[in-house]
């Protein structure tokens, strides 16, 4: 079982997140079960989540800027959603995040990821 305590200032309460883990990913990032089926947090490698509607538009250079800028100063806020289907992730939202990730070079971007099935997917992509 693994634990994950997260240490706050003591103002803050203090959170424990506890789950049952396993390697099941076919691409090398660690997938992890929850008993609910929710979706979890994850550090996923920019080069593993694939992004099939990145040439639908464009992103607004300003607002990616603005992020690299929060980014560095702060870290990642909000995690960019992601959907798993087969051990594959694939990146419908966030994608003035992801771009600013890029741009500051980072290796990895945290996802809430959700499992899905193929038909969900193919939703997606319409």
């Amino acid at each position: 079982m693994a634990n994950l305590s997260l240490h706050l200032p003591p103002n803050v309460m203090k959170l424990s997140l506890r789950g049952r883990a396993t390697m099941a990913s076919t691409n090398g990032a660690p997938f992890y079960k929850t008993k609910s089926g929710g979706p979890v947090i994850l550090e996923i490698p920019l080069d593993k989540i694939r992004r099939p509607l990145t040439r639908t538009r464009a992103n607004d250079p300003v607002k990616v800027k603005e992020l690299m800028e929060s980014i560095r100063e702060i870290g990642l806020q909000e995690p960019i959603d992601v959907l798993e289907v087969d051990g594959v992730y694939y990146g419908f939202s966030g994608c003035h995040r992801f771009e600013a990730h890029q741009h500051l070079e980072l290796p990895t971007i945290r996802c809430k990821v959700r499992r899905g099935t193929k038909e969900t997917l193919r939703h997606h992509m319409r």
